[in-house]
């Protein structure tokens, strides 16, 4: 992959975008890709981007609604106060997600869900396929709101997601404040995006594409394959390339912005106590990579 030097646009660096002939697939070209996105000039926001607006429904999501933990309630709870901003919230578990995707999309699509081996993995099958077709904004259950108001996401209806970055020499995350100002591009950081939050309208092409990708995964995989590649960050990441990429081609403008500063309006406590048993998605065949 050719390697073309920043350049400078006032205080932001731009680093531009690799040749389009590399695969979404490819664990390389896919970081290299996203973190170009990142240094790309500041789009102009608000930007209308034809469609209807973002819902202001506020989706999260919990695989047992009768045995929520006293921590992860209290996580949901801090969103409570979203009501008073004019918000309706719905919280699913598993049964209803099944049912919501039962009565929305085909037997093939409820094949899948049922094909997703862990309550995370359903959790992101859900979202995805929740957004495509109501739209809105989903936040995990895990999140603790910081009161800092969220109307600038719904100013336009463009699909919002947050970064990521993993540094493989520290085997840690790399905090949003860093990798963003960052300029010296170390090779040891994987740059992805995370499937939380998803704010967006319904119908987006990029959700599509994700709900399409996990569900051909799951119905083609004759043994359990990987969580956060098929249903999570990863497949949502690799999404976001291949849609970049083809609008791009066609000439349009993006449709999506990646939000650098979600940790302003929420953060996610580590010491929950679901993190330490089963319900914990890492415990099982997952990469070094995290959420």
């Amino acid at each position: 992959m050719e390697s073309k030097p920043p350049k400078h646009n006032g205080r932001h660096v731009t680093l531009p975008l690799p040749d389009f002939s590399g695969s979404a697939e490819d664990d390389q070209f896919r970081s290299r890709f996203i973190q170009c996105l990142l240094r790309q000039p500041p789009p102009q926001w608000p930007t209308q981007i034809g469609g209807e607006p973002i819902p202001r429904v506020l989706v999260q999501y919990w695989h047992d609604l009768k045995n929520i933990p006293n921590d992860v309630q209290e996580c949901l709870a801090s969103w409570e106060s979203l009501r008073n901003q004019g918000f309706t919230r719905l919280i699913f578990d598993d049964e209803r997600a099944r049912l919501f995707i039962g009565n929305h999309f085909s037997a093939a699509y409820v094949e899948a869900f049922d094909l997703c081996y862990h309550p995370a993995m359903r959790c992101d099958y859900f979202r995805l396929c929740y957004i495509l077709r109501c739209g809105g904004f989903y936040v995990d259950a895990d999140e603790v709101y910081q009161g800092t108001g969220c109307e600038a996401f719904f100013s336009d209806n463009k699909l919002k997601i947050q970064p990521l970055c993993y540094d493989t020499a520290t085997d840690a995350m790399v905090k949003p404040e860093v990798f963003l100002k960052d300029t010296t591009y170390p090779s040891s950081r994987i740059f992805y995006v995370n499937n939380n939050p998803i704010i967006g309208p319904a119908g987006h092409q990029l959700i599509q594409l994700a709900v399409e990708r996990a569900t051909c995964i799951l119905l083609q995989h004759s043994e359990r394959p990987e969580i956060q590649s098929t249903t999570g960050p990863g497949n949502l990441s690799a999404s976001l390339v291949n849609h970049a990429i083809t609008t791009k081609l066609a000439c349009k403008e993006w449709d999506f912005l990646i939000l650098p500063n979600w940790e302003c309006t929420s953060i996610s406590p580590w010491s929950l106590s679901y993190r330490n048993d089963e319900r914990n998605w890492r415990f099982l065949n997952t990469p070094r990579l995290t959420r």
